[in-house]
């Protein structure tokens, strides 16, 4: 204050007067007593951003770790019981084996479970279990977003229908332990040609749709859940891009699979259930959010529909039929897109 009255003297003429400068120099000397403080504020907000990345980065750690674990403690009995089943191909061993390997999947459910439980942030939006059981035969179709749905469906269908089969590239069964561990749980796999491939070799013309057949026949005899991801692979802008897709938030879904599986197991299948799962809150690294802690929310819509006559036939020498089923697909495709669309839109509107 007496720096502000000792220079007030010194202006020139013309210059400012006395009264702005006494304000100019005490709001200098202000702004310079108060400038620790902001360096404060600047510093606190760093410190808080390194803080909740190293978080993150230990949350992911641990989160990895813990999977490793639960991942090997069920997937060693199962191997186990693979090289059994390959060895004494006998039909008393395999039912056994199959009843095994089916527990041990369910303790690997219960762990992921666990683990996505340690989230206290995480939040599960669920329509449409009621009815479901676990005596009964399901074909479960659903959009394929991240490698969380995988999780997702294993965790939420655990207690409530029997243990879920994906339908998986034959280029699996050849992997070392994990193509083994699969074969013993009995997951059906699909060979699939691109129309390229069969344009060079026609005579392969059928057989992905016959290893389909194949692999479901054995679900005749116990309570089944199959699962295919009709889309084929995981949805991307990229490959949204390549393939033309009609729709904005899916690709365009393929019926041979459970074309075929509604063929052999037809009569067996109690319901169809549709399944919509999206993360509105995480949609662009849903997985990677779930390892980390950082998923939010998890939104699951089931519609329970009858397995009608008319969506049993020759899917590959009736082209009416096989142009039918696409049609009836596309339009289960078209309201799956809408839907995720206004589930978007409404967690869009509130986050806001």
């Amino acid at each position: 204050m007496a720096f502000a009255v000792w220079l007030t003297p010194r202006l020139k003429p013309g210059g400012y007067s006395s009264h702005v400068t006494f304000r100019l120099i005490t709001s200098e000397c202000f702004l310079l007593e108060s400038a620790p403080s902001a360096v404060t504020g600047i510093l606190s907000n760093r410190l808080k951003i390194i803080m909740s990345r190293l978080l993150a980065a230990l949350t992911l750690m641990l989160s990895i770790v813990l999977t490793i674990l639960v991942t090997i403690l069920c997937s060693v009995p199962i191997i186990l019981a693979g090289i059994i089943k390959l060895v004494l191909p006998v039909p008393a061993v395999w039912r056994t084996v199959s009843r095994f390997c089916n527990f041990m999947m369910y303790c690997w459910c219960e762990g992921l479970a666990l683990l996505l439980h340690l989230n206290p942030h995480l939040k599960w939006e669920v329509q449409g279990l009621q009815g479901l059981n676990k005596k009964s035969w399901y074909l479960l179709i659903c959009n394929h977003h991240s490698w969380a749905d995988i999780v997702v469906l294993c965790v939420l269908f655990r207690k409530h229908i029997p243990m879920n089969k994906y339908f998986l590239k034959q280029q699996l069964a050849w992997v070392p332990f994990i193509g083994l561990a699969c074969w013993a749980l009995d997951m059906p796999f699909m060979r699939r040609y691109s129309r390229s491939y069969l344009l060079r070799h026609p005579e392969q013309r059928g057989k992905d749709v016959e290893t389909t057949r194949r692999s479901c026949e054995k679900f005749r005899h116990h309570p089944t859940t199959i699962v295919n991801f009709v889309e084929g692979s995981r949805f991307t802008v990229e490959k949204q891009r390549q393939l033309r897709s009609p729709f904005r938030h899916l690709l365009p879904p393929k019926a041979a699979g459970i074309a075929m599986a509604l063929n052999v197991l037809g009569k067996q299948f109690d319901k169809m259930l549709n399944v919509t799962l999206c993360y509105p809150e995480n949609n662009r690294t849903p997985f990677y959010d779930m390892l980390t802690g950082k998923l939010t929310r998890i939104v699951v819509q089931i519609d329970l529909l009858p397995v009608e006559a008319s969506l049993h036939g020759d899917y590959i020498n009736d082209k009416n039929f096989k142009r039918g089923f696409q049609q009836w697909l596309n339009g289960l495709w078209s309201e799956k897109d809408a839907r995720l669309e206004v589930i978007y839109q409404q967690y869009k509107k509130a986050g806001q």
